[in-house]
Order: structure tokens, then C-alpha cells, then sequence
């Protein structure tokens, strides 16, 4: 039975705000309520058809309110931040991901209305480290990289989502673990760090990067909604770029540093505000992380139509990037300033 009533949540960001304007284009469904306690850009409020905005906050219980007020028979909760793009409050992230899913089940569990849930998550859960698998598959075990980071949040979730499948089986399920999304009109980590001129690398690293093109991500999710697809699964591109190929690729320079200068750097960037350079993202880029989506493709029943390459390339494309003029005096330059600005930070501390 194809859903009626759906409600989707961090409709304020760029992916959650696509996927409103999508789902509200969609005539399979009689009603789609986006909530956040931001709008959508102006450019989803201009193309988001039969949908609506309602200013809500998933930490608050009133969320249940607007669940049961609505008749919510689906719920689509996209709001969770594996990696801010920019620098942003730590704490108030925290809360969304985590006591915003505590109170955003805690309603579905209580309205008899709601039969479906699908969930957003993050291939970081299984974490990235020398001694990582080569390919993670859905039962692989979850092991994020810190204790407090962005990762730690989305195990924890998924936590929560376990327990309400417990308490509810009634209720179709669909988790997501999403590989590092990339599109020219999303704002992430990788995006920005791929367009700055200088990229930092660390000396004798060259990850495996797998990514995710924005369209298909929003395409699993419409597949999900309108039909029960129930498990975890795995979603990114076919095929793998090493960081040196990206960084190339994207005409950049790239700046190998010792390991030791690079959390540092990276805390020189995101006070910056250039980027949000988190210990969980320095790992990533040293050691990679690749998922199979052999499950995806069989049981879900979706093939991505982007490859991480075609992903890579529309993003160069889509940003206009253009190769770095004179890259090496540029490198020499950027070098000198980034290591001059960590080793002070370091001595300050």
C-alpha cells in the first residue's frame, strides 16, 4: 500500500530540503510535511510543490503533536548530520541527532498511525583505521572512529531505531548508511575541502574514496517511502577514487604533511571557518572506507546510475573548479603558513 501522509525531517538542509521538493512533486502521495527549526532554502520553497513547511523541532515533544495532528503515516527522518560541513556548535548538533531521534520515535511509537520509518545514517558507523575492513558489508561491526564524534552519534541512533523495530515490528523500517555524498549544489566537508587551491594530505596515505551522488541518494529514499522496503542497507557509488586521483582530478594542489601537523591544520581551518576538519574526517582521508552494495542492489532493488567517478567529475563540473595556476610556488606558500599557523596553536595550547 503506497504511502498517504508523510513527514520528513531536516527539510532546513540541502539534502533534506532536495528530498521535500521532491517527494511533494510526487502525486503518489496525498500530503508531505517537511519540519525543521530552519526553512528550506528559498530555491526548495520555490519548487516544492504540494508540500509544506512547518517550523518544528524534533528535540521538542510537541513533535509528537504534529505527527499525530497530521495523521503521519510515513516518516522520513533525514536530519542527521554525520559531518557538518562548516564549523557549527557540537553540542546543539548532538542534540539533534541524538535527543531528536529519541523524541522523533518516542511519537512514532505512540501514534497507531505510523507504519513506516526510514532513516538516514552514515557509512561512518563502521569507522576507518589501519585495520579496517577492505569492503564493509551490513553486518560488518560498528566501530566509529572517536567517542564523541558525528559517528558515535549515528550508532547511537541507530541504536534507538533497533529498539522501536522491538518494540513496534508492525512498523517498516529502512535504515540507510550513506557513503560521503558529493553534488555540485550539496555543501560538505569533501566538497569543500576538494575546492580548496592547497589540499592537505597526510605523507604516505592515499585513501580509498567511495562517494555518493546526491540524486541517488534522494532516489533510494523516494523508492523507500513509496514502497516497503525493510533492512539496512548500504548505499554509495560503484568504483573507487584514491585521494591523490580526486585531488588531481579536481585540479588542485595537493600538500603532504606529517601526521602529527595534521589535526592541528585542521583546527587552523575550521577556526577559519573554512572548513570543519574533525578527527573522524583526518581518518577517513588517511585510510578510506568502501561499502558494498551488493544488498542494495539485490534486495532493495536499486543500481546507482552515478559511479563514484561520474559523481566526482559532475561536482568539478557543477563547481566550475578550475585547475591552480602556478600550484607549486602556491604549495610552497600554503605550506609555510599552515605549518606556522598549527605549530603556534600547538605551542599556545
Amino acid at each position: 500500500m503506497p504511502s498517504n501522509i508523510v513527514l520528513v525531517t531536516g527539510v532546513g538542509g540541502d539534502l533534506g530540503g532536495k528530498l521535500l521538493a521532491r517527494l511533494g512533486n510526487n502525486p503518489e502521495f496525498e500530503r508531505v510535511v517537511g519540519v525543521d527549526t530552519t526553512p528550506p532554502q528559498k530555491s526548495v520553497l520555490q519548487r516544492m510543490g504540494r508540500a509544506e513547511y512547518v517550523r518544528a523541532d524534533i528535540r521538542n515533544p510537541l513533535i509528537a503533536k504534529v505527527i499525530s495532528t497530521a495523521k503521519v503515516d510515513t516518516v522520513v527522518h533525514a536530519s542527521c548530520t554525520a559531518h557538518p560541513a562548516g564549523p557549527a556548535r557540537r553540542t546543539a548538533i548532538k542534540e539533534v541527532n541524538v535527543i531528536g531521534t529519541m523524541r522523533l520515535l518516542a511519537a512514532c511509537q505512540r501514534s497507531p498511525l505510523v507504519r513506516k520509518l526510514v532513516v538516514k545514517s552514515t557509512a561512518a558507523v563502521y569507522g576507518a583505521g589501519a585495520r579496517s575492513q577492505a569492503v564493509f558489508t551490513e553486518d560488518s561491526e560498528l566501530i566509529p572512529t572517536s567517542t564523541s564524534g558525528y559517528a558515535k552519534d549515528a550508532v547511537e541512533m541507530e541504536g534507538y531505531v533497533r529498539g522501536l523495530m522491538r518494540r513496534r515490528p508492525d512498523i517498516t523500517t529502512t535504515l540507510f548508511r550513506f557513503a560521503n555524498i558529493i553534488s555540485p549544489e550539496i555543501d560538505t566537508v569533501l566538497s569543500r575541502y576538494f575546492a580548496l587551491p592547497v589540499v592537505p594530505t597526510v605523507f604516505g596515505y592515499d585513501a580509498r574514496i567511495q562517494l555518493l551522488h546526491a540524486s541517488d541518494a534522494l532516489a533510494v529514499f523516494e523508492q523507500a517511502t513509496l514502497n516497503d522496503e525493510p533492512g539496512v542497507f548500504n548505499v554509495g557509488s560503484e568504483g573507487v577514487l584514491t585521494l591523490s586521483q580526486a585531488i588531481r582530478r579536481a585540479g588542485r594542489v595537493e600538500l603532504p604533511m606529517p601526521s602529527g601537523v595534521v589535526p592541528s591544520v585542521g583546527k587552523v581551518l575550521r577556526g577559519a571557518r573554512v572548513v570543519d576538519f574533525s578527527a573522524d574526517q583526518v581518518r577517513l582521508l588517511n585510510f578510506g572506507r568502501v561499502v558494498d552494495i551488493t544488498k542494495l542492489k539485490k534486495e532493495f532493488g536499486y543500481t546507482p546510475r552515478w559511479t563514484t567517478r561520474e559523481a566526482f567529475d559532475d561536482y568539478i563540473t557543477g563547481r566550475g573548479l578550475r585547475p591552480v595556476v602556478d600550484g607549486g610556488r602556491l604549495a610552497g606558500f600554503a605550506g609555510k603558513v599552515l605549518v606556522a599557523a598549527a605549530t603556534g596553536q600547538a605551542t599556545s595550547r
